[in-house]
């Protein structure tokens, strides 16, 4: 079987992941699991759940090397992985780690580990950019983050659907899903109508 995995870091109103999904197709996957997580996250639920299901013999292919992860230990724990389950994994255009006998050779373990450090470098350049940029805004004497939400900005299907959860007809849960919130956002709605 060759899966394709792709990752974005946000959510799909956020990040598009149909570039990975044609990347992969096009590599010949015949099932392809994709997540939103951070890079770097210590747990990656559908990677998690492709590595379990995986056989011996399979591929794993994947656009880049950062959609594995941004972590250089993460990524050789999950090559030791890869070679323990004798899979075969394929970085479109880049790198291809074939552990189907059991063992990795000495020049794809050094390359694998070398984009490892690469996709690690390059979150911290972004992590310390955003800093920066945030720094001088401040400096500026612009205001950081989120502007500050009031009653008003509540939006109407909330407002429409408050007095049923008010009355017990319904949980949080089915509020954010009727609303097309999230359950900390309906949350935080809920503590501005006190």
């Amino acid at each position: 079987m060759i899966y394709g995995y792709g990752r974005c870091s946000t959510n799909e109103s956020k990040q598009d992941i149909n570039r990975q999904i044609r990347e992969l197709k096009d590599a010949g996957a015949d099932e392809i699991i994709v997540e939103y997580e951070h890079g770097d996250a210590q747990t990656k639920k559908q990677l998690s759940m492709l590595l379990d299901v995986a056989q011996p013999g399979d591929t794993i292919i994947t656009p880049e090397v950062s959609r594995l992860s941004r972590s250089t230990q993460q990524l050789c724990e999950l090559i030791d992985i890869i070679k323990r389950k004798r899979l075969r994994l394929v970085i479109v255009g880049s790198i291809t780690v074939d552990c189907r006998n059991g063992e990795i050779d000495p020049m794809s373990q050094a390359f694998i580990q070398m984009s490892a450090v690469f996709a690690e470098l390059e979150l911290s350049i972004i992590r310390a950019r955003v800093k920066s940029g945030m720094a001088n805004a401040k400096a500026k004497g612009k205001k950081i983050g989120r502007p500050q939400t009031k009653k008003e900005d509540i939006p109407a299907a909330f407002m429409k659907h408050y007095a049923a959860f008010m009355d017990g007809k319904m949980n949080v849960s089915e509020l954010a899903r009727v609303c097309g919130l999230s359950r900390p956002t309906v949350y935080k709605y809920l503590k501005m109508m006190e």
